[in-house]
C-alpha cells in the first residue's frame, strides 16, 4: 500500500481482476458508445465508420502496451499522475494527472447527458413523456447524476460489481441483435434490400483518406476509459497482475466488439448516401435497428439498456476522477480535505462530491446560461475530453519509453521500442488533424478549451513549485510506486 502523510487516506485493498475489469468496461461503456459515438465518425468518413474504428483499435492497443508495462511496475490511485511522475518527474506527473482529471470530468458530463438523452427517448417511446421540451435530456441526466453521486461514495467493491453486471447484460443483448441483423443481411431478408457489404471497410470516392483521423477521435472516445482500472492500483489484490490483465483484456474486447458492431450498424442502415444519412440522424442506432430487424420491444430494450450503460459510465467517471483528485490532494497538490477517506465507506467521499458538483456546473452552464441542447453538450464534452486524453496518452507513452529503454536498466526486448514510437506517431497525427486546418464555428472552441485545461495544469505547477517538489518526494518514497523485485 502506498505510504501517506495524510491521516485517513488509505484505500482498502479488496478488488479482484474482474472488479477492475468492471470499472474499465463501465467507463468505456461499449453499449452506450455503440449507440451514439459512430454517428460522429460518419459525419467525416461516411460509410467507412468500421475502418475508422479499426484504426482506433490499433492505436488503443499500442497505448495499452504503455499502461500494461507501467502497471507491471507501479500501482497508484492517481493512474497517470503516478506513472508520469515516476518516469518523467513530478511536474510532468501533476500536469498529466490534472489533464486526466479533466478528461474524466468531461466524460462524466458526456455520459450523464447521454443517459438523459436515451432515458428521455425511452420515456417518449413508451408514451410516458410525450411532446418533450429541448431540455428533457438535461432533466433526466441531472436525476441520473444524483444516482451517480449516491453510488460513487458507496464502497467501491459493490459499485464495480454493479457496473460489470449492467454492462455485461446490455452488451450481450447488443451482440445477439447484431448477429440477428447479420443473418438477415446474409440471407437476403433485410429491410430495404440491404445485404452484407464489405465496402464499409473502404473510404467512399470523394472522401479524403486523411479524414479518417478526424473520425478516429470518436473511436478513441468509444475506447476511452479502457485504462481506468489503473486508478484502482491501491485497491486491487495483486495489482501488478490484475490491473495489466484488466487493461489489456478490455482493449482487446473493445476492438473486436466495436469493429464488428459498427460494421453491422452501417450495413443495417445501408451503405449508400440515404443509408448514411439515416444512420447519422438516428436517435439510437441499435435501438432503431432492433425495431426494424427484430421487434419494437427489442428496440425499446436496447435504448433503455444504453441509458443504463451511460449511467454506469458516468458512475465510473466519477469513481476515477475522485481517485485522481484524492491522489493529487494527498500529495499536497490539491486541498488537504480532499485527501480524506471516509471511515465508514472506505472511499474518498469529499473528492467524489467535488467532481460530481463540477459536472453539474458544466451541465448547468450549458442548460441555463448558454441555452444549448443535450446532444450539443454531448459532442462538445466528448471532443474536449478526448483531445485532452490524447495528450495524457502521449505523456504516459513517453514516460514508459524512457523507463523501459533509456533508464539504464532495460528489462524488455530492444525491438519493443517500436510500439511506443508508433503510438506517438498515431497520437500526434490525430491531434494534428484536429487542429490543422483549425475547425470553424462552434467546433473551434473545443480544441481551445482542451488546450486551456492542459495549460492550467502547467500554470499550477509553475506557481506552486513547492507542492510539485513535495509530490515528487512522496511519489519516490511511495511503496506503491516502487519497482517490482
Amino acid at each position: 500500500m502506498a505510504q501517506s502523510s495524510t491521516t485517513g487516506s488509505r484505500l482498502r485493498r479488496e478488488l479482484s481482476v474482474w472488479e477492475a475489469i468492471g470499472l474499465s468496461l463501465a467507463l468505456m461503456a461499449p453499449s452506450m458508445a455503440a449507440n451514439i459515438n459512430p454517428q460522429g465518425t460518419a459525419g467525416t468518413v461516411g460509410r467507412a465508420v468500421p475502418l475508422a474504428f479499426a484504426l482506433a483499435t490499433v492505436g488503443v492497443l499500442l497505448i495499452a502496451y504503455t499502461f500494461v508495462r507501467l502497471c507491471q511496475r507501479f500501482h497508484h490511485a492517481g493512474s497517470v499522475y503516478g506513472f508520469v511522475g515516476a518516469t518523467l518527474g513530478p511536474r510532468a506527473g501533476v500536469v498529466a494527472g490534472w489533464a486526466l482529471l479533466g478528461t474524466y470530468t468531461f466524460y462524466g458530463v458526456v455520459t450523464s447527458t447521454a443517459a438523459g438523452i436515451f432515458g428521455a427517448a425511452f420515456l417518449e417511446g413508451l408514451g410516458i413523456w410525450t411532446g418533450q421540451p429541448p431540455w428533457a435530456g438535461f432533466a433526466v441526466g441531472a436525476v441520473a447524476l444524483l444516482g451517480v453521486l449516491a453510488l460513487a461514495i458507496a464502497p467501491v467493491r459493490g459499485g464495480t460489481r454493479v457496473l460489470l453486471s449492467i454492462e455485461g447484460v446490455t452488451v450481450a443483448l447488443i451482440l445477439l441483435v447484431s448477429v440477428v441483423i447479420l443473418v438477415r443481411l446474409a440471407g437476403g431478408t433485410a429491410p430495404g434490400g440491404h445485404t452484407v457489404d464489405l465496402s464499409v471497410f473502404t473510404v467512399a470516392p470523394g472522401t479524403d483518406a486523411s479524414a479518417l483521423f478526424l473520425g478516429v477521435v470518436f473511436g478513441f472516445l468509444s475506447f476511452a476509459g479502457f485504462e481506468a482500472a489503473a486508478t484502482l492500483g491501491e485497491e486491487a489484490r495483486e495489482p501488478r497482475r490484475s490491473i495489466p490483465r484488466a487493461i489489456l483484456g478490455t482493449a482487446i474486447f473493445g476492438g473486436v466488439y466495436f469493429v464488428f458492431v459498427t460494421a453491422i450498424e452501417v450495413m443495417g442502415f445501408g451503405t449508400d448516401d440515404a443509408g448514411v444519412a439515416a444512420f447519422t440522424a438516428s436517435s439510437s442506432l441499435l435501438g432503431d435497428l432492433g425495431t426494424q430487424y427484430v421487434a419494437s420491444w427489442v428496440g425499446h430494450l436496447i435504448t433503455i439498456g444504453a441509458a443504463i450503460s451511460a449511467f454506469a459510465c458516468a458512475l465510473a467517471c466519477a469513481v476515477s476522477a475522485a481517485r485522481l483528485l484524492f491522489a493529487l490532494s494527498r500529495d499536497g497538490v490539491g486541498p488537504a480535505p480532499l485527501a480524506r477517506v471516509s471511515a465508514a465507506r472506505g472511499t474518498p467521499a469529499l473528492a467524489t462530491v467535488t467532481v460530481v458538483v463540477g459536472m453539474y456546473v458544466i451541465i448547468g452552464l450549458t442548460w441555463f446560461v448558454l441555452g444549448g441542447e443535450p446532444f450539443t453538450l454531448f459532442v462538445a464534452s466528448g471532443t474536449i475530453g478526448t483531445l485532452i486524453l490524447l495528450v495524457v496518452y502521449a505523456l504516459a507513452t513517453v514516460g514508459a519509453a524512457r523507463l523501459l529503454f533509456f533508464s539504464g536498466r532495460r528489462e524488455v526486448a530492444a525491438w519493443e521500442i517500436v510500439v511506443p514510437a508508433l503510438a506517438l506517431v498515431l497520437l500526434g497525427y490525430t491531434l494534428l488533424r484536429n487542429v490543422v486546418p483549425y475547425p470553424e464555428g462552434a467546433a473551434g472552441i473545443y480544441p481551445a478549451i482542451s488546450a486551456a485545461w492542459v495549460l492550467l495544469g502547467i500554470v499550477l505547477v509553475i506557481v506552486r513549485p513547492g507542492a510539485s517538489r513535495r509530490a515528487g518526494q512522496l511519489l519516490t518514497s511511495s511503496e506503491g510506486l516502487g519497482r517490482t523485485t
